[in-house]
């Protein structure tokens, strides 16, 4: 459990420049073009996404597998796609859906869009982009059976005295 407190928190930094990144430019962007809202959304998602790639890489999943950096850009760019339409979809429901797009309004149905999207890229990203080396959660795994046998006054499973006490 600590581990995944561990990697929410890193996320969640990642996260929280990327909202900051995110934000920033779909304000800059409205405020210095003419770009409908949805497309300036759109802009500045893109723009987190880059920096995102670079935290989450080199930051948060930096243990991960990096045997296949190909194949992690393709994935990690086809959820953050998916996340960038939900992102975007429920801005564009509120804006053109309920015509709610004074300037509160659109940074605040933008913010309920990151929030859905943050669920599924953190889902996506850790079960798919990002995936722990099978090595490690393998050795992690029978050092957790090593502290158990170490709390229970027992040798380690597996050892012939431990297999031969039980056989």
């Amino acid at each position: 459990m600590d581990r995944l407190t561990r990697e929410v928190a890193k996320f969640g930094a990642v996260g929280a420049v990327g909202t900051l990144i995110n934000f920033a430019v779909f304000n800059l962007v409205r405020h210095v073009t003419d770009l409908q809202v949805v497309r300036a959304s759109v802009v500045a998602t893109v723009v987190a996404i880059c920096c995102n790639y670079v935290g989450f890489r080199y930051f948060t999943y930096r243990d991960r597998d990096k045997s296949g950096r190909t194949k992690e850009l393709t994935l990690f760019l086809l959820f953050s796609v998916v996340g960038l339409v939900i992102e975007n979809g429920v801005l564009y429901v509120a804006t053109y859906g309920f015509d709610w797009d004074s300037k509160l309004q659109t940074n605040v149905f933008k913010f309920l869009g990151m929030a859905i999207a943050t669920l599924f890229r953190f889902w996506s990203y850790r079960s798919w982009v990002f995936r722990a080396l099978p090595a490690r959660e393998a050795v992690a795994h029978a050092e957790s059976f090593l502290e158990e046998d170490a709390r229970d006054g027992t040798e380690p499973r597996g050892t012939a005295s431990g297999a031969r006490r039980r056989g």
